[in-house]
């Protein structure tokens, strides 16, 4: 064919005669590529090149590239290669690309174990600002979307709040009771095993009072509905920003976070206190129980000891955490979804992210509500 690229060559003494011919372009990069390493290699022992380019019909960057690359290997070998017949109006094409790359690039020195271990911490640091950033933002956010729902309560999508309200209150209400009957039973086994060894059988019913009213029922309820709620949050959102759905709304003058956020957490405040108080009371239920039939306390005796073990500062203190876990599980979980990009491994990664921070942040605010609520005299 015309067009196809074609490079002969002729020994002349100790002169290497090269003549290239044919369309040295991109679409031939195939053909051009072994005939040039072939040429680049021949006849090592001349002292000259010279490459004819009057038969080369077409010529781009890729063809100009594969030329300096001949020339730059014969040069290595110690012999002087030029170019000749060169069409006029690629001179230009070839003295650009001839400048470029004419130093290699420095190598990057090997990080050592110190190097490396830094770098990871750097990075850490920056991915912890980045996310603290992010849950400011969001946080801002719901602040701004909630003022306009309060200066025109008509905006307010009421049946999108019932309608989270019922998936995360109430259809989580079965298995929230289940895990906190056994976490209670737990407890109070594992408190009459060691408490029997002293005598102290009845202390179970402190023991397990207190704990489920101010830290246990409140952190497992919450714990459960950050797996459970929150990373059904991040994957539907990240759905619908994979989708375009959330652009679409902003195109149409509507706020995402207006429209589908805030009914979203409202659903998760109201709700999360709720099941802390049905969880608290199924685990008080299960520890009763465990203590009956293991124990050997009677019910009355464990009502009974059970009214004189806490008060209702107890059971404030675990209310009293629950909306603010809410609100942290509800915003980690829906600035994640708004971090999802094209992919479905992005979702799958960020529902993941969202369930870990979540549980995290729980258990952080938890200690700092402690250390409150110890300062306080609660």
């Amino acid at each position: 064919m015309e067009g196809e690229p074609l490079l002969s060559s002729m020994v002349s003494g100790d002169r290497l005669q090269v003549a290239a011919a044919g369309a040295w372009t991109a679409e031939q990069a195939g053909r051009l590529e072994p005939l040039v390493e072939a040429i680049a290699t021949q006849e090592p022992q001349v002292r000259s090149v010279a490459i004819d380019m009057r038969g080369v019909r077409a010529l781009d960057t890729y063809g100009a590239w594969l030329l300096e690359r001949l020339i730059r290997e014969r040069t290595a070998l110690g012999q002087e290669t030029r170019i000749i017949g060169l069409p006029e109006h690629y001179r230009g094409l070839i003295e650009e690309v001839r400048h470029a790359n004419l130093k290699p690039p420095p190598r990057r020195p090997a990080d050592g174990a110190i190097r490396a271990a830094l770098i990871a911490i750097g990075r850490s640091v920056v991915g912890i600002g980045n996310d603290l950033l992010q849950f400011v933002e969001m946080i801002g956010a719901l602040a701004v979307a909630l003022g306009r729902v309060a200066l025109r309560p008509q905006t307010f999508r009421l049946t999108s709040a019932v309608h989270h309200l019922d998936r995360v209150g109430w259809q989580a209400v079965p298995i929230i009771l289940l895990i906190t009957f056994l976490i209670g039973g737990i407890i109070a086994q594992q408190g009459i095993f060691h408490f029997r060894k002293f005598g102290a059988d009845v202390y179970v019913v402190d023991m397990v009072g207190i704990l489920v009213l101010r830290e246990i029922g409140v952190l497992i309820v919450a714990v459960m509905v950050a797996g459970r709620s929150g990373s059904a949050y991040t994957a539907e959102l990240g759905s619908m920003k994979m989708r375009e759905e959330i652009d679409a709304l902003r195109t149409m003058g509507f706020d995402p976070v207006e429209v589908l956020i805030l009914p979203r957490v409202i659903a998760l405040i109201v709700a999360l206190p709720i099941l802390t108080f049905l969880g608290s009371m199924a685990a008080l239920y299960g520890g009763g129980l465990v203590a009956w039939l293991y124990g050997g306390i009677n019910p009355d005796i464990f009502i009974s000891r059970l009214k004189e073990a806490i008060s209702l500062t107890h059971f404030e203190v675990g209310m009293i955490k629950a909306p603010f876990m809410a609100l942290v599980i509800g915003v980690v979980a829906c600035s994640e979804g708004l971090q999802v990009k094209g992919s479905a491994e992005s979702l799958g990664s960020q529902t993941t992210s969202s369930v870990v921070k979540s549980i995290f942040l729980v258990i952080v605010l938890d200690g700092f509500f402690a250390m409150f609520f110890a300062a306080v005299g609660m």
